[in-house]
């Protein structure tokens, strides 16, 4: 598999990856400048010479994804039978320079409901390289014309129209942050009830007033939830210090919290339960 195949593979089934790039040569070297490899947590596609030089750049790129690493990373390696070497000599006789650099899970949200907030969210959301999931069980909500607005994203957009909403939330990949604003009370306790039940899912945002979370709460805890499973759900969403009722003030209230959830990589999460 040639690496940018691999790349886009790792960003479909949302996994970090590390691209390996020889960035400058000096002397003898297996490779020249420009070859590129791929390397996950369990895997490596493409070559940048193979040996000590390749298994210590796996071995580093590795690491960079246990520790979340963001910023790139330079490694040169001396190819001789002078230089350390802990997987084998190199006696090329020349000197490699590789370029990492980390290829992280691009976060996913799902939108549901496209009223007022939701449809100025989805506005601000699609300038964003995230995976975006629109749904609405109201047709008018996700008309191509109301939508138009849309086009041209930065972000990968999926639009759902569906009578039963609740039934997306199977679909959405793991980690995807849920965020709960419907039109209908009702059609919120159930897209509740349902991402509880789903744990492989990011965050989980209600829209709404305390006296609207006192009223789920209970409903919630008589389907079965525990008080431990209820703090998963986050209510009410956005930044505290923005109090406006303005649907584009709260849209850009939440977007913020959004941002602040993805820096601290909130996104990935164990697999589902």
């Amino acid at each position: 598999m040639e690496w940018l195949d691999a790349l886009t593979r790792l960003r479909a089934t949302r996994q970090a990856g590390v691209i390996v790039t020889v960035a400058a040569v000096r002397g003898h070297v297996p490779r020249a400048s420009g070859a590129k490899m791929v390397v996950s947590s369990d895997d490596a596609w493409g070559t940048v010479g193979g040996g000590n030089l390749e298994v210590t750049a796996t071995e580093l790129a590795r690491d960079m994804l246990a520790r979340n690493v963001a910023e790139p990373d330079m490694l040169t390696l001396q190819l001789s039978d002078k230089a350390p070497a802990i997987h084998g000599v190199q006696c090329c006789g020349g000197e490699v320079t590789m370029l990492l650099e980390p290829i992280r899970v691009i976060p996913a949200v799902a939108v549901f409901g496209l009223g007022h907030v939701g449809f100025e969210l989805a506005r601000i959301l699609v300038r964003h390289d995230i995976e975006l999931h629109l749904i609405d069980s109201r047709a008018s909500m996700v008309t191509e014309e109301r939508l138009s607005d849309l086009h041209g994203a930065v972000a990968t957009v999926h639009v759902h129209h569906t009578p039963a909403p609740e039934g997306v939330l199977n679909e959405l990949p793991v980690g995807t942050h849920v965020l709960v604003m419907t039109h209908d009370h009702a059609e919120d306790m159930v897209l509740c009830d349902t991402a509880l039940r789903r744990r492989a899912l990011g965050s989980i945002g209600l829209i709404g007033s305390s006296a609207k979370w006192s009223r789920f709460r209970v409903r919630l805890l008589a389907e079965g939830h525990t008080e431990t499973e209820l703090r998963r759900i986050h209510t009410p969403i956005g930044i505290g210090d923005i109090t406006s009722k303005d649907p584009a003030a709260i849209a850009v209230s939440v977007a913020a919290e959004l941002l602040r959830r993805f820096e601290r990589g909130d996104d990935l999460t164990p697999t589902d339960g």
